[in-house]
């Protein structure tokens, strides 16, 4: 079982005994999956300049991403893996023979077109494009105006 220093602080702060210095050697960061997205929730990704949106939904398989953009609206969709890294989640798949990866990240982010705040950022690569913008899930919505 791994002891993380916050583990060690708050057992310190309880007792007011315990000094809350990590040991040399001893892991320092949080290493648990990050689990802030429910494997149930629809997943909203968008962008501009270049616009785009990635939408990602669970299926009972497993997941479905749709990239769309302004000039194919309707979108192409393709299968994609979910995976849990130390500070988000991750989508990998393959988009018309393009390797396509999917990083979601918490954290406020502004899309620079409208009032809204989203609660992730994003980064999407297909083969050599990479995009970045914001993200929200069907649990946790962006913030500002529906329709600015």
């Amino acid at each position: 079982m791994i002891k993380t220093v916050l583990q060690t602080c708050l057992i310190g702060a309880a007792s007011l005994t315990t000094a809350c210095t990590a040991p040399a050697g001893e892991i320092t960061r949080d290493t648990e999956p990050y689990d802030g997205i429910a494997a149930e929730a629809s997943i909203s990704l968008l962008g501009a300049e270049p616009f785009w949106g990635v939408d990602i939904e669970p299926q009972s398989d497993g997941f479905t991403a749709r990239y769309s953009t302004p000039e194919n609206i309707d979108g192409e969709s393709f299968a994609v893996e979910r995976f849990a890294g130390n500070n988000g989640i991750g989508f990998n798949g393959e988009l018309e023979g393009e390797a396509v990866q999917i990083a979601l990240t918490p954290g406020d982010c502004s899309d620079t077109m409208s009032d809204r705040t989203y609660p992730y950022t994003a980064t999407v690569s297909i083969g050599e494009l990479t995009l970045r913008g914001c993200a929200y899930t069907s649990d946790e919505p962006f913030t500002g105006d529906e329709n600015p």
